[in-house]
């Protein structure tokens, strides 16, 4: 059986994951507006022309009616274009920069690679060695911000396959995971397998974590770091 149906699911792959706009701007602190924009493309006006902005990339589930649909890969390269924007790197350069990633690396999905780990300050330099001159006179201070965002944004995320396969999104603590082959990519406790969100919600029911804990025959850390990352998700 390749897909699953499930009531609150479109029909959804396996192992793919699957994030509204919405539901990925919130994993990400990321209004979901951005998302739209960056993979649902757009137009702007420019000296009284319409200019079309194509996709960053086309997502890993074709498009609903009214709405983007995310895997988890999308999810990860979000979480990129996120780091490189708060390193200071305009759009225009994370862009040129993919567009260079993919035809380098063969993926649709380059910087959740681990090629992409290894050789992407190198593209990113490249890329922008071709850019405006206003940017080439900046390229020296680049290269002391590419290699660190890149370096941390890889810290939680465990690789398999050279491709990126679940990020540890708590602070990079292995008590939760976000895995596309469980929950469809929702964040669960990493050796039990519950949703955060139903943790969470078990604390307004049960009125402490400990009861929670007992109720999931879970270890009482697990509940306090999924309530703490749930809160940290309502809180961003």
């Amino acid at each position: 059986m390749n897909h699953i149906r499930e009531p609150w699911l479109p029909l959804v792959p396996l192992g793919v994951g699957y994030y509204t706009a919405p539901e990925a701007g919130r994993l990400l602190h990321i209004p979901a507006r951005n998302i739209n924009r960056w993979l649902g493309g757009y137009r702007f006006s420019s000296k009284g022309h319409d200019v079309d902005m194509l996709p960053l990339w086309q997502p890993q589930l074709p498009r609903a009616e009214k709405h983007l649909e995310l895997g988890f890969r999308d999810l990860i390269e979000l979480r990129f274009v996120k780091a490189f924007l708060d390193a200071g790197l305009s759009l225009l350069t994370i862009r040129r920069c993919l567009e260079r990633a993919r035809e380098y690396l063969r993926s649709d999905h380059p910087f959740s690679t681990q090629q992409f780990r290894t050789d992407g300050r190198t593209i990113f330099l490249e890329s922008m060695s071709e850019t405006a001159p206003s940017e080439l006179l900046d390229l020296k201070k680049r290269q002391y911000v590419i290699k660190p965002a890149i370096e941390r944004t890889f810290r939680d995320l465990d690789i398999e396959a050279d491709s990126v396969a679940r990020w540890r999104p708590f602070r990079g603590k292995a008590s939760i995971v976000i895995d596309p082959n469980r929950s469809f990519g929702q964040p669960v406790a990493t050796k039990y397998g519950v949703p955060t969100v139903v943790l969470a919600d078990a604390l307004e029911a049960e009125g402490s974590p400990d009861r929670v804990a007992r109720l999931y025959d879970l270890p009482v850390s697990v509940v306090q770091d999924a309530i703490a990352f749930e809160r940290s998700l309502a809180t961003a």
